[in-house]
């Protein structure tokens, strides 16, 4: 990017103190694409990679204030969400997003961890479903949180294209809906579905437990977006980048739980 004001990326998430997920995969993951990453904290979290112990929600004026902020000093050329823990932060952020019009806008729609703690309350999902999806240019749930988006199971690859088709008829434009936890053994298989049909990505299973891979896949599509990519050929690279991170990967904590490495897994040139 030779621009004197190159376009920049921000993250409305929650902040992870361990360094593994959130505002802090994101940041990592713009900064791998070289792209500059802004951010604004809509949650904080004591967190390591044994599991959440606590969740502290800021002031939604405060909220209001770093996203404005950002928007008042950088152009932004894509907006990645991720945990927005209540109702009112979700009204919150699509205010914004409604009042500064961002060019594409990424939804990964975090309501459980990978340790199993419930990370949305229960009063926020109505909030998420009826004022975020229409906003997003993509939202990108695993299979747990599409299930409690539609409310019924998502048990193999042909209720995957249903659900595809169903969160599409409650107001997305586009999903990638993301095949980690089907039972079978085989590769790992997501769907990128829109106006124009379903495209399939596949991946060989890898035998890990990770952290923080949902939040860098939606943030490693938002900085292709970016880059300048269109919505498949971003979300292609975004699933092998993060494969390449995955395969990297390292266990700073006592748990058998891997962090990506962003850095390896860069894009070149």
């Amino acid at each position: 990017m030779n621009s004197p004001h190159p376009v920049s990326a921000l993250t409305i998430a929650g902040s992870d103190s361990g360094g593994g997920a959130g505002i802090q995969a994101d940041l990592k993951t713009f900064a791998a694409h070289r792209v500059h990453g802004l951010s604004a904290i809509a949650a904080l979290t004591a967190q390591h990679t044994r599991g959440v112990t606590a969740v502290e929600v800021p002031p939604v004026e405060f909220l209001h204030a770093q996203v404005d902020a950002c928007f008042a000093d950088f152009d932004i050329g894509a907006v990645k969400l991720g945990m927005l823990a209540t109702a009112d932060v979700i009204h919150a952020v699509a205010d914004a997003l409604e009042r500064h019009r961002p060019p594409h806008v990424v939804l990964d729609p975090v309501m459980v961890a990978t340790s199993g703690a419930k990370l949305l309350r229960p009063d926020a999902l109505d909030a998420l479903r009826n004022r975020l999806l229409p906003l997003a240019t993509l939202v990108t749930p695993n299979l747990p949180e599409a299930e409690l988006l539609l409310g019924w199971e998502i048990a193999n690859h042909d209720a995957m294209r249903r659900a595809c088709e169903a969160l599409l008829q409650r107001g997305a434009r586009a999903v990638l809906l993301k095949g980690g936890h089907l039972a079978d053994s085989g590769d790992v298989v997501d769907l990128l579905a829109h106006g124009a049909g379903i495209v399939e990505f596949r991946h060989a299973r890898l035998q890990l437990e990770a952290h923080g891979t949902g939040c860098t896949l939606a943030s490693a599509v938002a900085a292709n977006l970016c880059r300048g990519l269109a919505l498949d050929d971003a979300c292609r690279a975004a699933g092998d980048y993060v494969n390449a991170a995955l395969r990297g990967g390292y266990r700073p904590g006592r748990s058998d739980v891997v962090v990506l490495d962003h850095f390896g897994a860069a894009p070149r040139g």
